[in-house]
């Protein structure tokens, strides 16, 4: 089972990147393989969501809870699906200049052998390009980096 683990400091507020992560329903827009999502129940700091994730032949649908603490972190757990389990977390930390750290952890498995044999050839390739669509949406949200 691959996990992933990533620090990097953008010229954001933890605010602007946590509520760029929290946007789960705008992910289609910008996040590579992600084919459609949807937050089916709010419920306070808390929500539900869809998503379809696909390549080529492959499409997995699976659902996840969501539990924001604004502005800080967002913590995902799998709830049902392809995957054996999901865990996926985001840390926003401010700097004193004003930056933000993000500290991204993610580690899943997926049932079908076959599938996570494919995936764990491309796994941090994969999960790099999809930290850097965040990167790459908060610019183009919030202005370049300076």
């Amino acid at each position: 089972m691959p996990t992933h683990a990533e620090r990097r400091i953008l010229p954001y507020t933890p605010a602007q990147m946590f509520h760029l992560v929290a946007a789960v329903d705008k992910y289609p827009q910008f996040l590579p393989w992600c084919i459609a999502s949807r937050i089916t129940k709010r419920e306070g700091a808390v929500f539900y969501a869809d998503l379809i994730i696909g390549y080529k032949m492959v499409r997995e649908s699976f659902s996840s809870r969501v539990t924001l603490n604004e502005p800080y972190q967002v913590q995902v757990e799998y709830m049902k699906g392809p995957m054996r389990h999901l865990n996926n977390r985001w840390i926003f930390e401010e700097n004193p200049d004003g930056s933000c750290t993000i500290d991204f952890f993610v580690d899943f498995e997926f049932k079908n052998p076959m599938i996570q044999k494919l995936l764990e050839v491309f796994f941090h390739e994969a999960v790099k390009r999809m930290v850097g669509a965040f990167e790459t949406r908060a610019e183009q949200l919030y202005g370049p980096k300076t």
